[in-house]
């Protein structure tokens, strides 16, 4: 068994302990950024005339051949490590001996973990601000082809008022827009390095932490030594945004469920998105928007499971603090995995426009608009509202909609009615004349595209 520690120890610990103990099965994802932090720290040990040059070529050498190595598939990394610091130590000491063992000079394995997870977790935020811009971008692309594409609004899954889909995909835009400035802040407030930090108390060495900080990309080092190796708030802030993240992703995919339902027929789902049932033929379940409203619980939880095991932690570190890792990993990558998968298949929907159009044209989605009819010729709002509503019973009686009902039946609820009430709520009047920015009119949305192609042209993680 592999491990940093066992000098004042003179029996050996039990099996079981051991492997409950170690993290090498999973904190083996650090390689890269161990590997990285290593090297860091040994130049900034040998600026600092701690250990020599040609001590710091060999360590920097030695570790870049154990990466290469692993990634060769030339060495293994396996249980007999208690995690992957002891593994890349004991095998950079195999590899050119005493200069090995001073790698860890002025460092703790609770600084050394502690800059592990935030560069390992800094990458997530980069890639996941790349995946919030392939998403934006597709759902600019849709609003741009959208924008005379008729179809219901809907407050408590009832037909409201006509939009049209540029609009509603628009809505999603402003999620996911802000999600990918919550990447922006999540960066700013973790991009700062605990290395140097030691076991909790800094350490007696002159580690020049500016140093260490400028050369892996951090703004700075962290100012506290005690939060240093116990703060895992920047993974609850960037796991508390993950979860936000499938919570759209959710209400989409519920959308796109509904939509794709026989009784909406809005849209069609590619193939390739798409599954069947093994006793019914005819069926083509869309198996990925109900996966992923699925594992939206699955983050919740990861997020839940890691405020939980952090709530009663005194300071600094703990041993609970290993069991930020698989939570934190396994929001990653589904929340990684259903914002790519949502989005490809976004891509390939079809809409239905036709579907779209008849569904707000029977809806009764202009009866507010008719109601404003009347206000325009004089009529108080109140009774207004009172006579459209009685109309709406009528058409329901006649399973038909207002605008096809003859002028002399209208005039039998209000003789303000006159031939101009067909312009006046027909789908494209009730759209166009929405002109407000933030409204759904042609007009308004091309101003809000222009926007968005700003916003993703301008837009920087750092």
């Amino acid at each position: 068994m592999a491990q940093l520690w066992g000098g004042r120890f003179t029996g050996s610990i039990n099996e079981l302990a051991w492997n409950f103990n170690a993290s090498i099965t999973f904190d083996k994802r650090f390689l890269e950024v161990d590997v990285r932090g290593s090297k860091a720290h040994a130049s900034m040990l040998a600026k600092q005339g701690i250990i020599s040059e040609e001590e710091k070529e060999q360590i920097v050498n030695g570790l870049d051949s154990i990466l290469q190595d692993v990634i060769d598939g030339k060495l293994e990394i396996t249980t007999k490590y208690e995690d992957i610091h002891s593994f890349l130590e004991a095998n950079l000491i195999d590899r050119i001996g005493d200069a090995g063992k001073k790698v860890h000079t002025g460092r703790s394995r609770n600084d050394q973990v502690a800059l592990d997870m935030r560069l390992y977790a800094r990458g997530e935020v980069e890639h996941m601000s790349e995946l919030l811009r392939n998403m934006l971008n597709c759902l600019n692309g849709i609003m741009k082809d959208n924008l005379d594409t008729y179809m219901p609004g809907f407050t408590h899954l009832q037909k409201a008022q006509p939009v049209t889909l540029a609009h509603h995909i628009g809505a999603y835009y402003e999620m996911f827009k802000r999600d990918l400035l919550r990447m922006k802040d999540i960066y700013n407030r973790m991009n700062y390095c605990p290395l140097g930090a030691g076991a909790l108390a800094g350490t007696t060495y002159p580690l020049d932490r500016e140093y260490t900080a400028e050369l892996l990309d951090f703004f700075g080092p962290t100012l506290n030594s005690m939060d240093s190796v116990s703060d895992r708030d920047y993974l609850i802030e960037f796991m508390s945004a993950l979860s936000t993240i499938m919570m759209h992703l959710s209400r989409f995919s519920e959308e796109v469920i509904i939509w794709n339902s026989n009784e909406y027929r809005f849209v069609t789902i590619d193939d390739a998105y798409s599954t069947g049932s093994s006793i019914m033929p005819q069926k083509k379940n869309p198996d990925i928007a109900e996966l992923v409203r699925g594992k939206t619980g699955r983050v919740y939880g990861d997020l839940m499971s890691l405020l939980t095991t952090m709530k009663g932690i005194p300071l600094a570190y703990n041993k609970d603090m290993q069991e930020d890792k698989e939570a934190f990993f396994d929001a990653v990558d589904n929340t990684s995995n259903c914002l790519t998968l949502f989005t490809d298949m976004l891509a390939t929907i079809k809409f239905n426009k036709s579907a779209m159009e008849k569904s707000a044209m029977m809806g009764f989605t202009n009866a507010t608009d008719a109601a404003d009819y009347l206000v325009n010729k004089g009529m108080p709002f109140r009774d207004a509202h009172s006579v459209i509503g009685k109309l709406v019973l009528y058409c329901i009686d006649k399973n038909c909609s207002i605008d096809e009902l003859a002028i002399d039946e209208l005039k039998s609820f209000s003789e303000m009615f006159d031939s101009d009430i067909y312009n006046a709520i027909s789908l494209e009047t009730c759209v166009n004349k929405r002109l407000t920015i933030g409204a759904p009119s042609p007009d308004a949305m091309k101003r809000v595209i222009s926007i968005n192609e700003e916003f993703i042209k301008n837009y920087s993680l750092k």
